[in-house]
């Protein structure tokens, strides 16, 4: 049989190939065809293609370079070597991809991938680039450039990725009003590309971190309370509580769970008492165990 540990490694190469042929794609098929840009080190290596004529895929690779010493050092081998794959990838896809016998994959005019309305183009690369980021970033890989930065900021702090690629793409955007042939309606689409991303990216990244708090009001606790340790492996927390037109004590459980198992909590605790009071409150960040790493930043160096 073959090791799982195997399995899983050719899974996610597999994952990280199909993400690194999305990205690319919307960049070959949608962004690029129509002379429009995203942030990034990808966007800008085309704003330096469009002003030196050098192709994209060498400006990718050669800037990406000095900057996987610095995902090798702070985020480890393996995000290291999942990184060098997906950016040897990336580029060769890009060379492959923006040749002619390609024509057919590209947005453009007669071709099967054409889109007539212009405002749509920004938007569908956008969304296709935050779908092949997602999938490259959640099997521990990246395309490089702004990804690294990206991930070495919220390694130490709480900031989502969207945002730190929203500040980093803003400067990026703007310089292409500076750019010949190009002007402020080209920046204005890049910003919408940046928008999509960033806000899919998130939807993606976080949905599946995301966590609520719930209270359940029932005579039967105890029980409900047994099934969401023993069965979901989930801790719990009894509150004393007064009920005040009764003016009986009882107790209220206090449960913090992943978005993704709150039908199964819910289920259980019909099943037990279908009468029982429960509120839900989503819960931005939860930190401790069997949740998020608190992140207060990089430590600073005391004096002697």
């Amino acid at each position: 049989m073959v090791p799982k540990k195997v399995l899983i490694t050719v899974f996610d190469y597999l994952i990280i190939t199909v993400g690194t042929l999305l990205f690319v794609m919307a960049w070959t098929s949608f962004l690029l065809p129509n002379n429009m840009i995203d942030g990034g080190m990808t966007g800008a290596s085309a704003l330096l293609s469009m002003v030196t004529g050098v192709s994209v895929d060498i400006w990718y690779f050669g800037i990406n370079v000095g900057l996987l010493i610095l995902a090798w050092i702070v985020l480890g081998r393996g995000f290291g070597i999942k990184t060098v794959y997906s950016i040897l990838l990336s580029t060769l896809l890009f060379r492959i991809l923006g040749n002619e016998e390609f024509v057919w994959l590209q947005s453009v005019e007669g071709q099967p991938l054409y889109v007539g309305d212009g405002i749509l183009v920004p938007i569908i690369g956008g969304l296709l680039e935050a779908v092949g980021l997602s999938l490259i970033l959640i099997r521990g890989g990246s395309t490089g450039g702004t990804d690294i930065l990206a991930l070495i900021v919220n390694k130490f702090w709480p900031i989502t990725l969207g945002r730190f690629y929203v500040m980093a793409d803003l400067v990026i955007i703007t310089l292409l009003i500076f750019v010949p042939g190009h002007c402020f309606t080209d920046v204005v689409y890049g910003y919408i590309t940046m928008g999509v991303c960033a806000y899919v990216l998130d939807l993606i990244m976080l949905g599946k971190e995301s966590a609520v708090q719930v209270l359940i009001f029932s005579n039967k606790y105890e029980e409900i309370g047994n099934f969401v340790t023993r069965e979901m492996g989930r801790g719990v927390t009894a509150l004393k509580a007064v009920g005040w037109y009764t003016q009986e004590d009882r107790e209220v459980l206090l449960v913090m769970i992943r978005k993704t198992e709150m039908s199964q909590l819910v289920k259980a605790v019909k099943d037990v008492d279908p009468k029982a009071f429960v509120t839900v409150v989503p819960a931005n960040s939860v930190f401790g165990e069997g949740f998020g790493e608190m992140k207060t930043g990089l430590p600073k160096k005391k004096n002697k």
